[in-house]
């Protein structure tokens, strides 16, 4: 579940997007084994991953000596590289052996199971259609599974049969939701896969649409069938290939002009990947269009939750533009965002944009009339999607919530990484050094003289004290930490607005007047957790 979700009875709040982490803290004797999980756990997931193409270190059986502490310490180093080996790609940390194998609580169903019986009762209402075979895992999504279907008045015709759990970013009441599949399989323009039929109750949504054999635009970038196993597909493909520009220019504008037509009609999309567009003689069409309605997150949110400049849905597909400009450049993703290398640029053209986009932030109409300017389409008709006023106006609230949704999740994550920076330096040994030489040289300074001959100096009493002679803002420094002590609960969860502005003004004097000395001075007098917090302000991004 994603951090900042509160659960709400009835409602699944699980995004499978978040990445998980592993870390083996220790290990345990029960029954002369060593568990926490058992390495046949280990190698009952590495099976299940051999399809991947990838090589995984899992380190080997043994069956003499295994108990002993060198052993132990040594398996349990080997099991951390393999845990961090997985949980550094993408396609494989999202998979479900591994959601599985790491976070059995929330991932012990059987999705497969529920996809039957769900598309069971759709059958038994609507006798017409009829299933082919299950695609098993041809898609990466845990909670979405796929069928090959046909219509019984249409045999030769093949369908593709989605089922979807409603996800945490599903804001649309469930009449509106309703409204707004309806309108989408009511459409009819060429940047768009038609949807057919669709249906929505209050957990999952079932959907049916045309099957291309040909596959999607990764299918061919990745010159793999559309039916085999996605992890097989994409995780390590050995002929996977760019292409030509001719067809980047064309592809791109034709994405670029289905993006404002989604945009103009006040649809929010988010999910543009290779996966989702498909070629049918040279046009490109979105598929799931729906997504962003159901509330399930992108593919792509653990990217641009990194960056609080993509805070908008315009903006998050631009960024997943830019992404797939890449990935059609070059025949695979990028391998971290922002991009701190790039191969070798086959086009120059492109080549010289995406150098200039790092971070793929840029508007769809610069695109247009810097990259494809010159590519000229089949349909020059003005495209325009009616949306009614009532919907258009719930859609303009889901896409709020959706976005306010990011941007919290996106302060939490800046905050973070200031306050991580600031105890960062605050602890490091060079820093704890450096504080131990000042405090030493204070404490020489501040020292009484020692010769009988030499004049006593003077007592001093109140706030100013011995701190004055080193600093002449030590006196206010004290007399601002003081009050901040002494008027402020321990049990308070947030300051007043005076003593805020107290706070700031120490922080102030403390970082840019004092320099040297505020770790001797202030942390004894406020607390160094408050003096972390408020000085984590100052270490931006």
């Amino acid at each position: 579940m994603s951090f900042l979700e509160k659960p709400v009875p009835g409602r699944l709040l699980l995004d499978d997007t978040v990445p998980l982490n592993a870390v083996i803290e220790t290990s345990q004797n029960l029954q002369s084994h060593t568990v926490i999980r058992r390495y046949s756990d280990f190698d009952v997931l590495n099976s299940n991953l051999m399809v991947c193409g990838i090589t995984l270190p899992l380190p080997p059986k043994k069956l003499i000596g295994n108990m002993d502490r060198e052993f132990i310490a040594e398996r349990q180093r080997g099991l951390q590289a393999y845990l961090d080996t997985i949980t550094q790609q993408p396609l494989l940390s999202s998979s479900l052996p591994v959601k599985k194998f790491l976070d059995p609580n929330n991932y012990s169903a059987n999705y497969t199971e529920i996809a039957l019986q769900q598309v069971s009762m759709f059958f038994r209402s609507d006798p017409k259609w009829e299933v082919l075979e299950p695609l098993r895992d041809i898609g990466w999504r845990i909670r979405k599974k796929y069928f090959l279907v046909k219509n019984k008045e249409q045999l030769k015709e093949r369908y593709l049969l989605s089922w979807v759990d409603l996800g945490p970013d599903k804001f649309l009441s469930d009449k509106d939701l309703q409204s707004a599949m309806k309108l989408l399989t009511s459409l009819s323009t060429p940047y768009l896969c038609p949807l057919l039929f669709s249906s929505t109750s209050e957990s999952s949504a079932l959907l049916i649409r045309p099957f291309s054999e040909r596959g999607s635009l990764r299918d061919h970038i990745c010159k793999m069938k559309p039916r085999e196993s996605y992890l097989k597909k994409y995780c390590n493909p050995k002929k996977s290939q760019g292409l030509e520009l001719s067809h980047i220019k064309l592809y791109g504008r034709q994405i670029l002009e289905g993006l404002k037509l989604l945009h103009d009609g006040g649809i929010f999309f988010g999910h543009l990947h290779a996966s989702n567009i498909i070629v049918d003689d040279d046009v490109c069409q979105f598929v799931d269009v729906e997504n962003g309605m159901l509330g399930v997150p992108s593919v792509l949110r653990p990217a641009f939750t990194q960056f609080r400049k993509i805070n908008t849905t315009e903006s998050i597909d631009v960024f997943c533009f830019g992404h797939l400009l890449y990935e059609m450049t070059y025949g695979r993703p990028p391998d971290s965002i922002p991009v701190d290398q790039y191969p070798a640029v086959p086009y120059t053209a492109v080549g010289v944009y995406i150098h200039t986009q790092t971070n793929f932030i840029c508007t769809c109409t610069l695109y247009r009339q810097i990259l494809f300017s010159d590519v000229q389409l089949q349909h020059s008709e003005k495209l325009q999607i009616k949306v009614p006023s009532r919907l258009k106006e719930a859609l303009k609230t889901a896409k709020e919530s959706l976005e306010k949704r990011l941007q919290e999740e996106q302060r939490v994550i800046h905050q973070h990484r200031r306050l991580t920076r600031a105890q960062s330096h605050h602890g490091s040994e060079e820093e704890r050094k450096r504080r131990k030489i000042l405090a030493r040289k204070v404490e020489n300074k501040n020292s009484p003289p020692t010769c009988p001959s030499s004049p006593t100096p003077p007592s001093t009493t109140g706030m100013s004290g011995c701190l004055s002679t080193v600093c002449p803002h030590i006196c206010l420094l004290k007399c601002l930490s003081s009050l901040i002590c002494y008027n402020v609960c321990p049990l308070s969860v947030s300051l007043s607005s005076h003593l805020s502005l107290f706070m700031f003004l120490c922080c102030l004097s403390v970082h840019f007047c004092l320099g040297k000395y505020w770790a001797d001075c202030v942390t004894p007098l406020c607390g160094e957790s408050m003096l972390l917090s408020s000085l984590s302000m100052f270490y931006t991004d």
